[in-house]
């Protein structure tokens, strides 16, 4: 199920990212949300991830600007959720362990690629470090807070939980970056979770039944206790090496360079 699109998605998808990329150069766009997790349901949106790079001279001018762009939409009846960072910003995130731009450069399902993203994502990869535990347990917290308003009954919101505490679970014992769920029940013990995963299926705003929900409530602790183990035993250095960063700056600047026009 993972990275599935109907034709119908596709063509939407394909349309948008015409229409964007006639604004700016992405680097890479991902697809995100629930076709990434593992449990897309026919009406799920398109979530669709970015990173551009833009012309050096628009970074040197009195005005320098890093521009996040955003478009929320439906589009031939497809609910499509776009953004884009612009790749300053995302090097600097990646280097305090943003898990969301790790993802969108190693984990998740590229939908477009520069030919350039290949010598970019050994070099992103060397700079995982522990501080992405941080961030995972920091937005799986958000998203319990989300359950909870919800009274406990979004099988979408519980999802997003497993998903966040696991994913951030993987990379730190693995170095290896899974966004999909499904992928990940099995081997942290949580495979009771298929059952959340095909109500999640039936439908976006999908309830669960009072026993699952009761059942969840007290067993999704559980996750964060998992992802806290892991920190202990990860196989990632506290924090990124100078070397490492080095070699990703030494990346950034060539990339400046080459986009660079005088006027």
């Amino acid at each position: 199920m993972k990275g599935t699109m109907t034709e119908h998605e596709r063509a939407v998808s394909d349309r948008v990212l015409d229409e964007e990329s006639a604004k700016r150069e992405h680097l890479v766009v991902s697809l995100s949300g629930a076709h990434a997790y593992g449990f897309p349901s026919p009406d799920s949106d398109l979530d669709l991830k970015s990173i551009h790079v833009a012309p050096t001279a628009t970074l040197l001018g009195l005005h320098p600007r890093h521009l996040t762009a955003e478009r929320l939409q439906v589009v031939e009846g497809v609910e499509v959720d776009y953004s884009s960072n612009e790749l300053h910003p995302v090097l600097q995130g990646l280097l305090q362990g943003n898990g969301n731009y790790f993802e969108r450069v190693l984990g998740a399902i590229p939908v477009r690629a520069s030919p350039e993203l290949p010598s970019l994502q050994p070099l992103v990869a060397g700079v995982l470090s522990r501080r992405v535990h941080r961030h995972y347990r920091g937005f799986a917290h958000g998203q319990l807070r989300e359950w909870e308003k919800s009274g406990f009954r979004s099988a979408k919101k519980l999802l997003y939980v497993l998903r966040t505490t696991l994913t951030g679970t993987h990379v730190l014992r693995t170095g290896v970056l899974e966004t999909d769920v499904t992928e990940l029940l099995d081997g942290y013990g949580f495979s009771e979770a298929r059952a959340l995963v095909e109500q999640k299926r039936r439908g976006e705003k999908s309830e669960l039944p009072e026993a699952l929900s009761e059942r969840w409530r007290a067993e999704v602790s559980r996750a964060f206790d998992v992802l806290d183990q892991a920190l202990a035993a990860s196989v990632l250095p506290e924090d990124p090496a100078a070397s490492a960063v080095e070699a990703l700056e030494a990346w950034l600047l060539d990339a400046r360079r080459r986009r660079f026009v005088a006027a």
